[in-house]
């Protein structure tokens, strides 16, 4: 039974490249033409695929239904949060995630520091998105014409001397976030925190949550702050593959 759903899975990815005949699939399963209409016929029925006027077969709508149904119910924040709980096990320091939401980045988990000093951010409180670094790769992720809009329509106000002053600074750094993929607030929104921030992904690529570790400088120095980068962005590209369903088992 279990060669049977194996094979029966196979044929997907297999049609996800293009309509194929039953020729065409047998071959690429390595089976009998009968035993590749077999396992069509099932996935027909259940309307995971679907045979064409030219008889070749295609992926139904009933999988893309299931798929976007699937991605709906995922909630980002129960899959991230055992990761973001064991980063700040490591390094013990105040661990963020945040999502982009009707104009707003809004933190959704929140892992406090293990050490006395505590940051006063809440689940549920929007950001300051001019300088945040979860902010900052959210929105880096938009197309050119979105992080436009949206930049010059912010104001910018000068919480530090380190503040992101006007849109064009804005936008420089959305660019240069996006190009490296992470990013950083370093006294931007408090002279005294510092903060470093990396993407988590979609199946599609597309950055879907953000992430990040924040501390005082009486604990640690923007510069040993920055030595946890490979750490946080393993983290984060941890959550991304649990949560774009890419973390498959290895055959054994």
């Amino acid at each position: 039974m279990s060669q049977t759903v194996d094979r029966a899975l196979s044929i997907l990815p297999l049609l996800a490249q293009g309509p194929a005949d039953l020729g065409q699939v047998a071959e690429r399963l390595g089976v009998h033409k009968s035993t590749a209409l077999r396992l069509l016929r099932t996935l027909h029925e259940h309307g995971l695929v679907y045979r064409q006027e030219d008889q070749r077969y295609r992926l139904g709508a009933r999988l893309f239904a299931l798929a976007q149904e699937a991605v709906e119910n995922l909630d980002v924040r129960e899959i991230a949060h055992p990761h973001l709980v064991a980063l700040n096990d490591r390094c013990g320091h105040t661990v963020h995630l945040a999502v982009y939401e009707e104009q707003e980045v809004l933190y959704i988990d929140k892992v406090e520091s293990r050490y006395p000093v505590r940051m006063y951010s809440r689940i549920g409180k929007p950001v300051a998105i001019t300088v945040a670094a979860v902010a900052k790769l959210l929105l880096a992720d938009l197309t050119e014409p979105e992080r436009r809009v949206i930049a010059e329509k912010l104001d910018y106000p000068m919480y530090t001397s380190r503040s992101t002053p006007d849109a064009a600074a804005f936008l420089k750094e959305l660019a240069v976030v996006r190009e490296q993929g992470w990013a950083t607030d370093l006294g931007g929104h408090e002279e005294s925190i510092n903060c470093l921030g990396a993407p988590i992904r979609g199946a599609d690529g597309r950055v879907v949550a953000a992430m990040s570790v924040s501390a005082p400088n009486v604990v640690v120095t923007a510069e040993e702050l920055l030595t946890l980068l490979p750490l946080v962005r393993r983290t984060a590209e941890t959550i991304s593959r649990e949560y774009s369903g890419t973390n498959r088992p290895k055959k054994v």
